[in-house]
């Protein structure tokens, strides 16, 4: 069964910054590439952190506060002030950059995402130079998969190679990345895991499970009538 992976789905027409690259040129870049943030990389081309729209909205937003004291100012106030008086990448950027390498999992590239409150991730190599960046929508992409696709996925590795099932008793058909599994398996815990592993199938949004089974092992080895029982 086929792991879809960042180097699936990442974008590797990528646009990035050198560490001295000005204010108003990194503004023409993201307006020219309609993109909201931009790698920094640099003299050898490994990210060293990320431009944003966020980043960059500071000089604005301060704009009228030089003459403004603040002798406690916070955390987010102080950075909000430096970024704001950054004439280049190098001041305006947020690092350290959160990177992902090219085979990590699609799935986990959504968790880092998620974790780190980022809308995109730049893609390195095992040196940390850029290969590419990978942002939300990519990841949705294993969602457009056709429905043929998944089906014949389902059918071919789950429930044929890994499960070894017969193809007259359970059944997969798929609509809109649902999956609908039908018919009897042998075991309780056949038919279990062929739920469990068609879930983890890129593109399948969720299982309709309508599977029956002809002896329920589960019960078995709860009463000691297991392969380790009496």
């Amino acid at each position: 069964m086929r792991t879809w992976r960042v180097e699936d789905v990442m974008t590797t027409d990528v646009v990035a910054v050198k560490e001295n690259t000005p204010y108003r040129e990194i503004v023409d870049t993201l307006n020219d590439r309609r993109v909201s943030a931009v790698p920094v990389v640099d003299e050898f081309g490994q990210v060293t952190g990320v431009v944003s729209e966020a980043d960059l909205l500071h000089k604005i937003e301060l704009s009228g506060a030089e003459g403004e004291r603040r002798i406690f100012a916070g955390r987010r106030r102080r950075t909000a002030q430096q970024k704001a008086a950054g004439a280049v990448a190098r001041d305006l950027m947020s690092t350290p950059a959160i990177t992902v390498r090219p085979g990590t999992p699609v799935p986990a590239a959504a968790k880092l995402m998620d974790d780190e409150r980022v809308k995109r991730l730049p893609v390195t190599d095992d040196a940390g130079r850029l290969s590419g960046i990978v942002s939300r929508a990519d990841l949705l992409r294993v969602y457009l998969r056709p429905d043929a696709e998944i089906e014949r996925e389902v059918v071919e590795e789950v429930l044929h190679r890994t499960l070894w099932v017969d193809p007259e008793t359970v059944r997969a058909s798929v609509h809109n990345g649902v999956v609908t599994l039908s018919g009897r398996a042998d075991r309780r815990s056949t038919a279990e895991l062929a739920v469990q592993l068609t879930r983890a199938v890129a593109g399948v949004v969720d299982v309709d499970d309508r599977l029956g089974f002809e002896l329920d092992d589960r019960r078995l080895t709860e009463a000691g009538y297991g392969p380790f029982g009496a």
